[in-house]
């Protein structure tokens, strides 16, 4: 039993891994952005869903949250990084490692330094029982809410012409410039998308993982270390990496706990050694 609950709290870490990851590897591929910010956004996203819980209740928190992080990341793309686009790449990464270490102080400012009290919603509150197996009902929640994500973003890129233009902007841009099609709007919404993506996975760890300034740092080296793994352009890679790096975090936490942490680098070791694309990485052009 205590296995069990291992590999679905490694799943429950890799779903926020994944969601994280999922938004640093679509900006990435489509925009040739490192966004050393993302660990920001999913801060933010952490500390609007505890803001708006207090006044409206975690229902308005979680919708709201990441349409707010989405509207600002549009709104920084268009100011600032589209004008990097054209431009040295080291350009957009030493503005987005500005951007984060100025989020970072600016959480310490507003809302202290220490871990801000964040509770499980009472509505998903308790637990389930299976014979001996006992496991939160708001873990599996968040496990469904992961997989709806995933399942809605893989429907967005595969079943939508929004999705059709995105994929056949990644193979041939110039082929999209001259269907007449304008990318800068495309490349907004993949930014608003992406950074939306973090604000979800923070909204969700918030009352698992504590809400303080510096959480965005933390987490944001797993969610490279994922998009390596699962190779940079491809969707199932990252899904695949992110719930594997989770599981073997919790099963190596169980019976190693100090080699937890290091786990997912060895893994990663590993995997570029003999796939140095990672798992299911492709080749991709910057869609600008």
């Amino acid at each position: 039993m205590m296995l069990l609950e291992q590999i679905l709290n490694g799943l429950l870490v890799g779903s926020y891994y994944t969601l994280l990851a999922l938004g640093l590897s679509i900006i990435f591929s489509l925009g040739g952005v490192v966004n050393l910010a993302h660990g920001a956004f999913y801060a933010l996203g952490a500390y609007l869903t505890v803001v708006i819980t207090e006044k409206l209740g975690f229902s308005a928190a979680f919708v709201l949250s990441p349409v707010i992080v989405g509207i600002l990341g549009v709104i920084i793309e268009i100011l600032c990084i589209r004008k990097l686009y054209p431009k040295d790449p080291t350009l957009t990464l030493l503005f987005t490692m500005g951007l984060a270490i100025s989020a970072e102080q600016a959480f310490r400012l507003m809302f202290g330094a220490s871990t801000l009290p964040f509770s499980i919603p009472e509505f998903l509150g308790g637990q389930i029982h299976i014979g001996q197996f006992i496991y939160s009902n708001y873990r599996l929640a968040i496990l469904a809410v992961t997989t709806t994500a995933i399942a809605g973003l893989w429907l967005l890129f595969n079943k939508t012409s929004f999705g059709l233009i995105l994929r056949a902007g990644v193979s041939d841009v110039e082929m999209v410039r001259a269907m007449g099609i304008n990318v800068k709007p495309i490349l907004s919404t993949v930014f608003a998308i992406g950074v939306g993506l973090a604000a979800i996975a923070g909204g969700m760890s918030a009352s698992l993982m504590g809400v303080h300034p510096a959480m965005g740092n933390e987490i944001i080296t797993a969610a490279f270390v994922i998009c390596v793994l699962g190779g940079l352009g491809s969707f199932w890679g990252v899904v695949l990496a992110g719930m594997f790096v989770g599981v073997l975090k919790g099963v190596t936490a169980l019976y190693f706990p100090p080699a937890a942490e290091g786990s997912m680098y060895a893994l990663m070791v590993l995997v570029l050694i003999f796939k140095p694309r990672g798992l299911l990485g492709q080749k991709f052009a910057r869609l600008e």
